[in-house]
């Protein structure tokens, strides 16, 4: 196959996901998250078919063998980019950055930065890398923790990465990977989680709080 465009890639790394979690893949989500027009995304979607990456019929869009081949590498590219360039950019941007960057990286420097980096299994946002979804199993939505649990932020899902505006206010915040935060109260009936994190009271909506994942910290953890 010849090499994919930078478009084609993006839009076969956000399908990945999608399909990985076992959400619809609909034209409309597409053209949210990726910021284009439906049409655009039909357009794409035709030329994917035509490719041989997805196929389309009445149950749903689905990735090809082949398709899904190319995501599981692109994506892979792009959280070990991340990895990269987290040491000189707010973690807010490695997403955004890493989408400019992954496109021109080859399957030697892929292996290379994978062994310097020490064969990270998850990208700075706590994802994981394909093939490595056992590390992030066990971790639970934030919204479906209890008040006073203390938790550990372990994963702010790739579906959020997509929204810049909420990873600003996330780091801001120190609601990244590795912050410990006590939930002081989760009010299903308002949609709303209240944490204390370094010693400030935070409000999420269920909308941004289902994004982020935990660990419940107990005695012996």
């Amino acid at each position: 196959m010849d090499k994919l465009s930078a478009t084609i890639e993006n839009y076969l790394s956000l399908m990945y996901v999608l399909e990985r979690d076992k959400e619809p893949v609909v034209g409309v989500r597409l053209a949210q998250l990726l910021n284009v027009t439906p049409p655009t995304v039909t357009n794409t979607l035709k030329r994917m078919v035509r490719d041989g990456l997805i196929t389309m019929d009445k149950t749903g869009t689905r990735l090809t063998r082949a398709g899904r081949y190319s995501a599981r590498t692109v994506l892979r590219r792009h959280m070990l980019t991340e990895w990269m360039i987290a040491r000189i950019l707010p973690w807010a941007k490695l997403h955004r950055e890493a989408h400019n960057l992954e496109h021109a990286i080859s399957s030697e420097v892929e292996t290379a930065l994978f062994e310097e980096l020490g064969h990270p299994q998850t990208c700075p946002h706590g994802n994981p890398l394909p093939g490595c979804e056992g590390a992030v199993a066990s971790w639970i939505p934030l919204t479906a923790t209890s008040a006073n649990d203390v938790v550990i932020i372990k994963r702010v899902h790739e579906l959020a990465e997509y929204n810049s505006e909420l990873l600003g206010f996330l780091e801001s915040k120190g609601l990244m990977p590795g912050a410990e935060a006590i939930v002081r109260e989760v009010l299903p009936f308002n949609q709303t989680v209240a944490l204390e994190v370094q010693g400030q009271n935070i409000t999420l909506g269920f909308a941004s709080a289902q994004h982020l994942f935990v660990a419940i910290r107990t005695e012996n953890s």
